[in-house]
């Protein structure tokens, strides 16, 4: 049976039809696509808070650059500054020590490394730089490497990865140098030559993602000065310098010892995730570092 051929005209209108209907409805969803993504944008933006919470982080901020850290690493920066303060020490020690840290460990206090090393710069107990468990104090290894350093004759003008190998013996002395400039702008911040340059921020307790919170938990302020005191050997501020110094440190601290607030020479840190920075809060209080 032969099949009746189909005009001409008649293939094209079909087509013509279909190809409109398609146009048609990929133009609806793409308005309604629109609709809601900008719904969904007006919705975020006007929320108090973020839907997920952040986890913990720290930000250094200097004239040079920034770099943003682990809360951990932050503390431990702002340890092995305070250590060098009480020790009298100039900011290049400072620098050789986080370039040293930073090869070996992060600034990470690890407790496991090649052999025997742990702790922050990866001492080891059969070298004789202590038993494990003071290896792993910040305050004391940190101690113990400035203690080293300060018998390397002229360290101040060697170049920083060699008066690091004087103090480390490593196998590979030459990877200290490629952290110096992290090492630089890390000493500018934590010993306090640049005001303000530490931020950090912890999610309150009891935060979910609907923003909702519990009371905030009470701070643990005397604590904190006792950890300080520790490394520092004083927490009195003598000057600028060792202002900002116990401020950076406080903040570092922050998540730790319970602190929501840290206001020191006319500016306050707060554990508020919609504010970036430092802010102005009047008039300085007279040489203290105000914790909350």
């Amino acid at each position: 049976m032969a099949t009746e051929p189909i005009p001409p005209g008649r293939f094209f209108s079909v087509h013509l039809r279909f190809s409109r209907g398609v146009i048609t409805i990929a133009a609806i969803v793409l308005v309604l696509a629109v609709a809601i993504s900008f719904g969904v944008y007006q919705l975020l933006k006007r929320a108090p808070t973020p839907l997920a919470v952040p986890e913990a982080r720290c930000v250094v901020r200097t004239p040079d650059d920034e770099r943003e850290m682990d809360v951990e690493q932050a503390q431990i920066a702002a340890t092995i500054a305070a250590v060098a303060a009480r020790r009298k020490l100039p900011e290049q020690a400072v620098v050789i020590a986080y370039a040293t840290a930073l090869q070996e460990s992060k600034l990470y206090n690890l407790d496991y490394g090649d052999r025997d090393s742990v702790g922050v710069f990866q001492q080891r107990e059969s070298q004789g730089w202590g038993s494990k468990k003071q290896i792993m104090d910040p305050v004391y290894a940190t101690n113990r490497f400035f203690a080293a350093l300060e018998k390397v004759k002229g360290y101040r003008k060697m170049p920083v990865a060699e008066a690091a190998q004087e103090v480390q013996r490593s196998a590979a002395g030459y990877a200290y140098g490629p952290h110096e400039d992290e090492a630089r702008l890390l000493a500018a911040a934590f010993t306090g030559r640049v005001p303000r340059a530490v931020h950090c921020w912890y999610p309150p307790e009891g935060a979910n993602g609907g923003g909702e919170q519990a009371a905030a938990p009470r701070p643990k302020t005397a604590q904190a000065r006792r950890q300080l005191k520790r490394a520092l050997g004083s927490t009195a501020v003598t000057n600028g310098r060792r202002g900002w110094l116990i401020a950076a440190w406080s903040v570092a601290h922050a998540q730790k010892y319970k602190l929501s607030r840290v206001e020191y020479a006319g500016a306050r840190w707060s554990n508020d995730l919609r504010v970036e920075g430092w802010q102005n809060a009047g008039a300085a209080k007279g040489r203290t570092v105000e914790l909350a």
